[in-house]
């Protein structure tokens, strides 16, 4: 199963970033989302990314060239009749992705791979919205953001994925620069149900007064040698997505999984992270 081709669906946070990183790895990707300002938004904060690296000394201007000559955009999922690899990038919702997939049934090729980058929602229930012929050729890369900073994939096959497609798909993960770790298909996978356990303990303790948001994070940091802190982790993944995974996870697995009142009550409130401008901090847009 040779990858030269791969569409992305959902030019999001996620899915955007995922065309980066494939581009920059040589494969040439077509991004698509709904609406062409969705596009338009997804390769101008791409640059930003390529330009942003470029200062830090991550990528070069050549890295940066040839993610632009490798990507391009459509609005018609039609179009992803070339791709070797398709790698759903959507809303964390199960009808959102089943309508992708059955758009998907009827235009790729019949040998051509199928990825979810669901980071909660089991494979082998997402693969019964496809075709049972594609099922073998449908897996999960849970990606990890940022994408192009976070080595991590979790690659996860369902009930009736093939060893080969794991295997393909494990190839273009490490291709693209990423460490690929094999997970069962189980609600969560591995790491989110690891962290949103670590999250819903950290805003209980906010909400017990134990500490504040930034003393949680500086803790964190300082006694336990992480990168970035849960609060200010929350608000870059965005509290509207971390409230619908704790409930995919609470459906599954009980009490345990509960979401707190406060992140409700945020969510609501319109306090979903940095990309709204405030969540467990403020944000300046300029």
């Amino acid at each position: 199963m040779t990858v030269n081709t791969i569409g992305v669906v959902g030019a999001g946070m996620m899915g955007s970033e995922i065309a980066l990183v494939m581009a920059l790895a040589g494969k040439s990707v077509l991004l698509s989302d709904r609406e062409q300002a969705f596009l338009d938004k997804a390769v101008a904060k791409l640059d930003g990314v390529l330009d942003k690296g470029i200062v830090r000394g991550f990528y070069s201007e050549d890295d940066k060239a040839r993610a632009q000559d490798n990507m391009r955009t459509t609005l018609d999922l039609g179009d992803f009749a070339c791709c070797d690899m398709v790698i759903e990038a959507v809303f964390e919702d199960e009808e959102v992705k089943a309508g992708v997939y059955r758009a998907l049934d009827q235009v790729l090729t019949t040998d051509c791979l199928i990825a979810s980058n669901t980071s909660s929602i089991s494979i082998s229930v997402l693969a019964s919205y496809l075709e049972e012929s594609r099922r073998p050729l449908f897996l999960g890369t849970h990606f990890f953001s940022p994408v192009s900073r976070m080595k991590l994939v979790e690659v996860i096959p369902g009930l009736e994925t093939a060893d080969e497609t794991v295997a393909a798909v494990t190839a273009v993960c490490e291709e693209a620069g990423k460490t690929p770790v094999p997970i069962k298909d189980v609600v969560g996978f591995a790491v989110n149900r690891l962290i949103h356990i670590f999250w819903i303990e950290a805003i209980r303790l906010v909400e017990e007064g134990v500490a504040t948001p930034e003393d949680i994070d500086t803790a964190c940091k300082l006694g336990m040698g992480l990168p970035v802190g849960p609060f200010r982790l929350m608000d870059a993944v965005t509290n509207n997505l971390s409230l619908d995974v704790q409930e995919i996870l609470h459906e599954a697995y009980g009490p345990r999984f509960m979401p707190r009142p406060l992140l409700k009550q945020m969510v609501k409130a319109g306090y979903n992270g940095r990309s709204a401008g405030k969540g467990w901090y403020r944000y300046d847009e300029s």
